[in-house]
């Protein structure tokens, strides 16, 4: 496996996608310049085991929360593709049907959907069963505390080595992962394509106890947020204390505090952005806060003429898009009004 992920063609690959909506930052013009003298430098490097990662460069996104990114150099985002070619098909093919985080053919919007089929099936049952015991659908939302800064490498590793034997394939795992350590031994970066596989890797196994030893038919995961539907408000409360329980003591993880909760699902889901009800889902107020917010913003850099307009549209088109999958038409109707743009199709 190691030799394969060292060949020019697996590198030459992973530069390819590595660049990809990219090619014209500085850093990625660079390497393209003497593009074959550096790849078989890359190679030579990953094949004698003198490889090192580089440095990172760290910044804050505010999205939902605050993020604290780190990006690996390019040289580096070209290794992690070329690992990830190889062990990707590997561990995905282990994983379970709905875990939908950074998976190909997943996503939030298949994420939204398989809920929506949970909710009606869950509601057919309930309409069958005519009362006695099953009142109300109750959802267990959980949420792992600081996810990304608490994955242990020892356990990770543990985990990795289950499937992969080619111990320079390891070697390189090992060299990524210490690549950005804050607390020795723990935490991985949240910009490396290595790091989504990575967390995938980690939480199969809760989805793997949940499935087959606490054996939940009706359980979504999009990375450290999960979703359990039930009849029973007791039992799911039992369930949660079950998946701490299995968090703390195999993962070394702990479920947020105050975003782990047992509700009714008439209140409405939080899930991804939207707020999901039995026959309608709904975008989050702050969701829209923050699209309204980002145009206001790019309106404000179109007429300076820091962002062309061409950038812009693409921008509306891809929130369109997004919005497009709640009942969204009489809000988008609003803020075409507000915001003086073209929020519905013709």
């Amino acid at each position: 496996m190691f030799e394969g992920i060292c060949s020019f063609k697996n590198l030459l690959s992973a530069y390819l996608k590595a660049r990809k909506c990219k090619r014209y930052r500085n850093e990625i013009l660079e390497f393209s310049y003497n593009l074959e003298e550096n790849l078989l430098k890359l190679q030579k490097e990953l094949q004698s085991q003198t490889y090192q990662h580089g440095g990172y460069r760290e910044f804050i996104v505010c999205d939902l929360k605050k993020r604290h990114i780190k990006a690996a150099p390019f040289r580096d985002r070209v290794v992690h593709h070329a690992l990830c070619n190889f062990i990707e098909p590997i561990f995905d093919k282990g994983f379970i049907y709905d875990s939908y985080a950074c998976r190909k053919e997943k996503g939030t919007h298949k994420a939204i959907k398989r809920l929506d089929e949970f909710i009606k099936s869950a509601n057919t049952v309930l309409r069958e069963r005519e009362s006695k015991f099953a009142h109300r659908i109750y959802c267990l939302k959980g949420d792992i505390s600081k996810y990304f800064d608490s994955i242990n490498h020892e356990v990770l590793l543990e985990i990795i080595k289950k499937k992969i034997f080619d111990e320079k394939v390891l070697w390189l795992i090992e060299e990524i992962l210490n690549s950005s350590e804050e607390r020795q031994n723990t935490g991985i970066p949240i910009g490396n394509l290595t790091s989504q596989l990575f967390a995938n890797i980690y939480l199969n196994e809760l989805d793997q106890f949940v499935k087959h030893k606490l054996r939940i038919k009706q359980y979504v995961r999009y990375m450290d947020d999960f979703l359990i539907l039930n009849f029973g408000k007791k039992e799911l409360q039992e369930i949660k204390k079950q998946i701490q329980d299995f968090l703390q003591d195999k993962l070394k993880l702990e479920l947020h505090s105050k975003k782990a909760n047992v509700f009714p699902i008439d209140k409405g889901i939080e899930f991804l952005g939207y707020v999901i009800f039995r026959n309608y889902s709904l975008l989050r107020k702050s969701t829209v806060r923050r699209f309204k917010k980002r145009i206001r913003f790019y309106q404000k850099m179109l007429d300076k003429k820091l962002l062309n307009k061409e950038k812009f549209d693409n921008s509306l088109q891809s929130w369109i898009a997004y919005a497009e999958h709640g009942n969204s038409w009489n809000l988008r109707k609003n803020l075409s009004e507000k915001l003086k743009i073209k929020l519905l199709k013709n």
